[in-house]
């Protein structure tokens, strides 16, 4: 569903974030590029328009992955493939935590808008029309703003998606908000998909394939949303374990025999045992928390009852 490194190649490390490049790219960059040779007079502009669209794409998921550092969550991996970028990122299981992480990535777009915007005016003042440079700077100005209204649409899990199910956890919680933001998803698919029907029996023309991929996508997500938003909510209701609380998510654990020895594959309830498995005696230093997937020393769970949140600088 989502690409990973299995595949890509490692095109550098910045801020200690591995930038992978999924060799899909560079099929898809060569198909595109062949396909638009018009639009310039050399396949060299096409492909430095190619490129900084990804260059957008990857100034966007630094975004989202810097701002979930800021908030204490890890962020160590983007990986760029056809569909743009994929920053994988692990915020702390808070709303506000959440709605930073995601909300930076859009922020990136708006701040670059008044750049390409600038560069535009220069290069019309400066008599650039019907030049290769002014058809580059006009069609790197418009992806920007088509990468920022499309990303901003509410259906999961764009950003605009994942920024609404941030905003609805405030009031609804962890699992209903992922619920409802999935179902919009879900209605945002059909709507969409409803009017590329229309327009393609009116005579207007079909999406083209890569929008009816990205549907796709979008409804795969949405369906994972919905299996995620069910699980949470079986798990809210199981009982709480008092005087212990995850360092990162501050969720108290579950009690119960939800964690596995991976010596023996004995379930045990590590909070019980005190990090011990009963069956084989073999000791575990660190506890991972069935919440937000952290692991953090038992010492650090009892501290983190009183602790204050978790911020980076």
């Amino acid at each position: 569903m989502l690409p990973t490194r299995q595949g890509s190649i490692r095109l550098f490390r910045l801020a200690g974030i591995d930038v992978f490049l999924h060799w899909s790219w560079f099929v898809i960059a060569a198909i595109e590029i062949e396909t638009r040779r018009r639009d310039y007079s050399s396949l060299v502009w096409n492909a430095l328009e190619y490129v900084s669209l990804f260059l957008i794409v990857l100034m966007h998921e630094f975004g989202h992955a810097l701002a979930c550092r800021q908030v204490g969550g890890r962020a160590n991996q983007i990986i760029l493939w056809p569909l743009g970028g994929v920053a994988y990122v692990a915020p702390p299981q808070r709303p506000a935590a959440m709605l930073w992480s995601i909300a930076a990535g859009p922020l990136v777009n708006v701040i670059l808008f008044p750049i390409f915007l600038g560069l535009l005016f220069l290069a019309r003042s400066s008599g650039w029309q019907g030049t290769d440079a002014y058809q580059l700077i006009r069609a790197v100005f418009a992806i920007n703003v088509g990468l920022l209204i499309f990303n901003l649409m509410p259906i999961y899990p764009l950003d605009g998606g994942q920024i609404l199910r941030s905003l609805l956890w405030f009031m609804l919680g962890r699992a209903q908000s992922l619920f409802v933001t999935a179902i919009i998803g879900f209605v945002g698919v059909g709507l969409l998909a409803l009017g590329f029907t229309v327009a393609y029996f009116a005579g207007l023309g079909g999406p083209g394939v890569w929008l009816v991929i990205v549907m796709a996508f979008i409804l795969l997500n949405c369906i994972r949303g919905l299996m995620e938003a069910r699980i949470l909510a079986r798990a809210a209701k199981l009982p709480r374990r008092e005087g212990f609380a995850c360092p990162v998510c501050r969720q108290p654990p579950v009690i119960g025999r939800f964690w596995m020895c991976h010596k023996c594959r004995a379930r045990f309830d590590t909070f019980q045992t005190q990090g011990t498995c009963p069956v084989c005696a073999s000791q575990f230093s660190t506890t991972m928390c069935l919440d937000c997937g952290e692991s953090r020393p038992m010492g650090e769970w009892i501290a983190g009852v009183q602790a204050p949140p978790i911020v980076q600088s």
